[in-house]
């Protein structure tokens, strides 16, 4: 099943993690692995109960699709042995892929931290789902309430360490969210003028419409009265 906001083709927003994509786009995802694996690793040990919830679904295998990334991640949360896997984004969903999530990576964080209600991510179309909803659905409701924070997870391993990189990965994040909107503020203005011209087209092709069907209509009314 897909959703029907589904458009893989939708272009991402203007975003710092977008031009981060650029970036990393000649790097090999192997280097991503040892990370990502420790990155599951700490997730399970600090939200148990997460993939214990998770269990009954097996080890089905879902999409997550960061569209403002140019490499996609491929996650098992079996709860014996979880993985995370970058992989290149494939062209349509593998059979072994139970459902596909996607969207901006900014969007997908703050829907597994809760910050954001999914429904509304769903409807306004900057969340899209295909594949099993149901198990969509399960992923999403184990999820729910577990108070993941994925900045504080992450550095976790780092010990006595972790609360002042805490405190400057806060700060840092702060001056991301202010990019970011400076970003968005620069997207609006260039695409301004683009939506201007596009509504004085419709409007010249309304007048145009308009006018055919009045001649259309004199027409008809003239070829009656010679009749």
């Amino acid at each position: 099943m897909t959703s029907p906001a589904s458009n893989s083709n939708q272009p991402p927003p203007l975003s710092p993690v977008l031009l981060a994509g650029f970036a990393m786009r000649p790097l090999p995802l192997a280097g991503l692995q040892p990370l990502l694996g420790l990155a599951i690793r700490t997730m399970q040990a600090r939200h148990k109960d997460v993939f214990e919830r998770l269990g009954p679904l097996g080890d089905l295998v879902f999409l997550i699709d960061p569209t403002d990334l140019p490499f996609a991640f491929e996650l098992c949360p079996s709860s014996e042995q979880p993985t995370l896997l970058a992989i290149e984004k494939p062209p349509q969903l593998e059979k072994h892929v139970c459902a596909a999530i996607r969207g901006p990576l900014l969007s997908l964080l703050a829907l597994l931290e809760g910050r954001v209600d999914g429904d509304a991510l769903f409807f306004s179309r900057e969340l899209v789902i295909e594949g099993d909803t149901e198990a969509v659905l399960a992923l999403r409701n184990a999820v729910d309430g577990a108070d993941i924070d994925i900045l504080t997870d992450a550095l976790s391993p780092l010990g006595p360490v972790a609360a002042p990189a805490r405190r400057m990965a806060r700060h840092g994040e702060n001056l991301f969210i202010r990019f970011a909107k400076d970003l968005e503020t620069l997207a609006r203005a260039v695409r301004a003028p683009a939506a201007r011209r596009l509504q004085s087209q419709s409007a010249d092709l309304r007048d145009l419409n308009e006018r055919v069907d009045d001649m259309a209509r004199k027409v008809r009314r003239t070829v009656k009265a010679k009749s």
